[in-house]
């Protein structure tokens, strides 16, 4: 699932949503793996390699509830 989102996210130059990695891994049978995209995300968030959002905010993934968005952080000394 991890690969899927740095996948995606190579490819993109926004965020996405975890139903588009768990589409990924399994376009036809995706909505069970919800869960799994969101915890994957929140590994990738605490290495440091994304950034989870919600309404344009980094939130905590381990806590947030609702709809998120997986993005990557902006780059060391970006404006």
């Amino acid at each position: 699932m991890e690969r899927a989102i740095e996948e995606l996210l190579d490819a993109r130059t926004g965020s996405i949503c975890p139903s588009d990695a768990a589409r990924t891994v399994d376009p036809d049978d995706w909505r069970p793996l919800m869960d799994e995209a969101r915890e994957a995300a929140a590994r990738l968030a605490a290495a440091g390699s994304v950034e989870v959002t919600q309404g344009g905010e980094v939130v905590d993934p381990g806590t947030v509830r609702g709809p998120i968005r997986i993005r990557r952080p902006p780059a060391a000394g970006a404006s």
